[in-house]
């Protein structure tokens, strides 16, 4: 099987029209602010200075991320996760490359911004993110390098928000049981039920 290189790419796609390439945006603008506005979930992609690579969800109400004024700025407050930290680890250990990826429920299009975070507790700007009656541990200032909205149809694809691609939770053991198994720590010693409740009192 051959190794493609970047000249293959001319050769198996067609160029990229100039809509496509003309609407990335250096700023947030008024379609973009509205769209994180209704956003309660990115995913966030981070690059370390030794390589390492991280991809993380984060969620919260709508509007949990904050657009500043000009819409050269983005705020993502971090929340209780699971203490690995690898997202801000990467970003304070390199260059801060960061990018992020918003999706509103029942939405295909997707709502993408790239730039370079830094990380700040200060405590006046910590508590502009109060939520779930906590504020977050620090908050990722992230300087807006490019904004552009991404075409539906991964979403179209996926089905994402199709009742009838919905999946039986039952088709898959819960992830802390998966943990378990693959660690081979036997039984868990609470149920998968307690489990989730106890995550609620930690958001």
């Amino acid at each position: 099987m051959d190794t493609l290189t970047l000249e293959d790419l001319d050769r198996l796609y067609k160029p990229a029209s100039p809509l496509v390439r003309d609407k990335v945006l250096d700023h947030v603008d008024r379609h973009g602010r509205a769209f994180v506005g209704l956003s309660p979930f990115c995913v966030v992609s981070s690059a370390g200075a030794d390589g390492s690579i991280d991809v993380s969800p984060r969620g919260g109400e709508p509007g949990f991320v904050h657009v500043s004024e000009d819409g050269r700025e983005v705020f993502l407050p971090d929340r209780p996760g699971n203490n690995r930290l690898d997202t801000v680890r990467n970003l304070l250990s390199g260059a801060g490359r960061i990018g992020l990826m918003f999706v509103i429920p029942g939405f295909d299009d997707v709502y993408r911004i790239n730039g370079r975070a830094r990380a700040t507790d200060d405590p006046e700007l910590l508590s502009a993110f109060m939520e779930f009656g906590k504020t977050p541990r620090l908050v990722l200032r992230i300087g807006v390098e490019e904004a552009f909205l991404h075409c539906p149809k991964a979403i179209m694809r996926a089905r994402l928000w199709d009742p009838d691609a919905q999946v039986p939770r039952e088709r898959l053991p819960s992830g802390a049981e998966m943990v378990y198994d693959q660690l081979q720590l036997g039984k868990l010693p609470v149920s998968n039920e307690q489990i989730i409740e106890s995550y609620k009192t930690q958001l």
